[in-house]
């Protein structure tokens, strides 16, 4: 079975390809029935369809599908969730086994309707700026920020906040001069009180399917129509200034993030609520007044670390989350989502402000300076747009899953809020965000990838069918961002596994199972002990090889994994060692940071930053994978390491000399030049195709640069390798670490199968 081949169809990838057939089974199986779904996959194979779904009767609600069974005689259909029989609309009249729609068809597991609903409003974008930056980082953002105008759909409603000491709100609806309401920074405001002193009354929307008018009143004033206010717009970016408050040298500078996003989730909320939309905050540095400060004033106050957290000694903490948590969940219910970049080289407090995208599926992109490639271009290709020209994002989305009887939903982790939806697929287990069965994505792109777990529920196999199916079907409805409604519906069927035909083990998928197993991890990390979490992921590993591999007990050496579980120990023992889990040598914010991204990307580019990838490039050989290992840090090889975060190019000990010395330039020395030049080439491919942009490196054996190869390198050659093994000091480097190498863990992980130990 091609697992990517299905994921390029349907957006779905399982961990397991057929279901243990009751529950006491599917526990034995230790990695829960589970998947990875993408709604916005593109296939440019099936084009939307332009009518309603037929769907059916409630509380079921299921939509017609390929596996549905007919009877084109009566005109009817039997929905396979629920056994219900539903006539056909009148307009299916001449439906037959060769005249069949489109959702009928076996290609269409995945299909899109575009709904004959009223359009919506346009998306809406109120760009939320500091203004504490310094004039070089200034010029940069508002240059970038002019730019995106031009990237934007011309009827986009766009608005401006900045802020610093106060916060701005300004007028976009007066051209005659710049116009804006002051906020005092350090004051807490309610959403009534925000409302009240702009004088928005309500909600202001034209007749359904008309563009919006610009009105003198209301939230029109501060949200309008793109090609009604670019001019000014423009003009007030052109035209910021830093925070005129000076700052002492002892001080931080005063900003009100915490009640700038506060006033623009207030404005939204009253304004367009239920109605797709993006605050995109543009932050330099740390919050230090108002609500949802995470740090003092005074620079004596240090920034908290992981260790400050974990004591409880960090003072802004706790408050801070609070503050920010409640408006990602005003926003998510809204359907707003809120958008988070990041251009500074200290911590500005995104561990506090993750919740605002990680509830309402907005982006976080982190940079050093609001001047640097990753900020520009990633900003810039979270704007792009599709052959069509809109943009390629979906807005106010919901998630709803329906299943066949013996299948019951057990959550979802990925950038989303519970409904708190009951239906009779939800089940008892909750892993993530559970006892729902539907979730809403205030925003969603192309990559935005879920993770849904299921149990089973049948208790007797007697209850199945021979050659029955469990069926899952996702059903995504979201706002387009041409304004269109639409529905599409992914419908999915695995088999049943009958008696002692047990196909499961040989229809596992090991790459999926890592990246599933890996995000409960993470949301265990959210809450517990990183040590707990690691002797959780130890212990399941332990418990699957147990269940799956080939053995005789107490004999190490006869264990053996099939091809299909092969990799997935090392998959297991790259995430103990990932960022992800160790938190030590990352700060908070990119803790929080690496862990955002991990709970939205799809199959491999998740696996990619679990276990990196290598390739090696040599005088004698084409580039070629190597194994992520400190053997193959060769002095005569150049690597090319892409953890998704990073583009590294590492340079030999002898090649990076003979660099130095210029010989790639002199005649005669072409295929040297030849060698330096490729990984560049393929890393410039992997950079044009990334999102986020990822950090390029460069650098030489021994350089200091080379410890972000050598932290990803399996450490099977250390500073206390036996000199003698042929090892140390031969071929690879050497790393100076006390973690074991995969090896030694494998070693022990057949040690404790063998013993019957978990």
């Amino acid at each position: 079975m091609d697992f990517n081949q299905i994921e390029e169809n349907d957006g779905v990838r399982f961990s397991w390809n057929s279901f243990a057939n009751t529950r006491i089974e599917a526990n034995r199986m230790v990695i829960p029935i589970s998947c990875l779904y993408t709604p916005l996959k593109m296939r440019q194979d099936v084009p939307p369809v332009y009518y309603e779904p037929v769907v059916c009767k409630s509380p079921c609600k299921g939509v017609l599908n390929p596996y549905c069974q007919l009877d084109v005689r009566a005109k009817l259909w039997i929905c396979p969730f629920c056994l219900s029989r539903n006539p056909f609309p009148p307009h299916y009249k001449d439906i037959s086994n060769t005249n069949l729609p489109a959702e009928l068809l076996p290609k269409y597991t995945t299909i899109e309707y575009v709904l004959t609903r009223s359009a919506t409003l346009p998306p809406i974008f109120f760009f939320v700026v500091d203004v504490c930056l310094d004039d070089e980082d200034l010029l940069a953002l508002k240059n970038s920020l002019v730019i995106s105008l031009s990237l934007l759909p011309p009827n986009a409603l766009v608005g401006l906040i900045t802020y610093g000491t106060m916060a701005q709100v300004h007028e976009l609806g007066y051209p005659d001069c710049p116009k804006s309401y002051v906020f005092r920074g350090t004051k807490e405001y309610n959403p009534q009180e925000i409302q009240e002193m702009l004088g928005i009354t309500g909600v202001v929307r034209p007749q359904p399917g008309a563009a919006p008018q610009p009105q003198q009143y209301g939230a029109s004033k501060f949200l309008l129509p793109l090609n009604q206010c670019e001019f000014t717009l423009t003009a007030i970016l052109e035209n910021l200034q830093r925070d005129p408050w000076s700052v002492p040298s002892d001080k931080r500078a005063q900003r009100c993030t915490g009640v700038a996003m506060n006033i623009a989730t207030s404005i939204l909320e009253v304004s367009y609520p239920n109605t797709g939309g993006r605050v995109m905050l543009f932050t330099g540095g740390a919050a230090t007044v108002g609500s949802g400060a995470i740090v003092g004033l005074e620079k004596r106050d240090p920034l908290r670390s992981h260790h400050d957290i974990e004591k409880e000694t960090a003072k802004h903490y706790r408050a801070a989350c609070r503050h920010y948590e409640m408006i990602a969940k005003r926003a998510s219910s809204n359907g707003h989502a809120l958008d988070i970049f990041v251009g500074c080289l200290d911590q500005v407090g995104l561990l506090e402000m993750k919740t605002m995208a990680n509830l309402t599926g907005g982006v976080i992109i982190l940079a050093d300076s609001f001047n640097t490639a990753i900020f520009r271009q990633s900003f810039q290709k979270l704007l792009i747009k599709d052959d069509e020209g809109h943009l390629q994002m979906a807005f106010n989305a919901t998630l709803d899953i329906q299943t066949s009887p013996e299948l019951k939903v057990s959550g979802l982790i990925g950038p989303a809020v519970s409904n708190a939806t009951k239906t009779a697929c939800v089940g008892e287990t909750e892993i993530g965000l559970g006892g729902t069965a539907s979730w809403k994505f205030s925003g969603l792109t192309p990559a935005t990838t879920a993770a849904v777990y299921f149990e089973v529920s049948n208790t007797q196999i007697q209850s199945l069918q021979p050659g029955s199916l469990g069926l899952i079907q996702f059903l995504t409805r979201y706002q387009h961002s041409a304004g269109q409604h639409r529905l599409r519906v992914t419908t999915v069927a695995r088999n049943w596994a009958e008696g002692s035909n047990n196909t499961i083990p040989s229809l596992f998928d090991q790459e999926a199972a890592a990246v599933l197993m890996a995000r409960v991890a993470i949301f265990k990390a959210e809450a517990d002990d990183g040590t707990d979490v690691q002797k959780w992921v130890d212990r399941t590993l332990v418990r699957l090889c147990q269940k799956y591999a080939q053995y005789t007990k107490d004999d190490p050496n006869s264990f053996q994994l099939s091809p299909n579980f092969v990799h997935y120990p090392q998959f297991m023992f790259h995430l103990r060692r990932s960022q992800f889990l160790q938190v030590f040598n990352n700060s908070p914010d990119e803790t929080a940071f690496y862990r955002h991204i991990l709970n939205r990307e799809d199959c491999n580019n998740s696996l990619l930053m679990i276990q990196p990838t290598l390739t090696s490039y040599a005088f004698d050989n084409d580039p070629e994978p190597v194994l992520l290992d400190s053997v193959s840090a060769k002095a005569d090889v150049v690597l090319l390491l892409d953890t998704f975060f990073h583009l590294l190019i590492w340079h030999g000990e002898t090649l990076a000399q003979w660099r130095k010395a210029g010989y790639h330039e002199q005649a005669g020395y072409e295929n040297f030049k030849q060698l330096l030049e490729a990984p560049k080439a393929d890393a410039q491919e992997l950079l044009s195709s990334r999102f986020p942009i990822p950090r390029y490196i460069v650098c030489d054996q021994n350089g200091s640069q080379a410890r972000f190869l050598l932290s990803k390198l399996n450490p099977s050659n250390t500073h206390t390798s036996n000199p003698y093994t042929g090892m140390a000091g031969g071929d690879g480097a050497r790393i100076f670490t006390e973690d074991v190498s995969l090896q030694t863990f494998v070693t022990h992980l057949k040690k404790l199968t063998v013993s019957g130990t978990s």
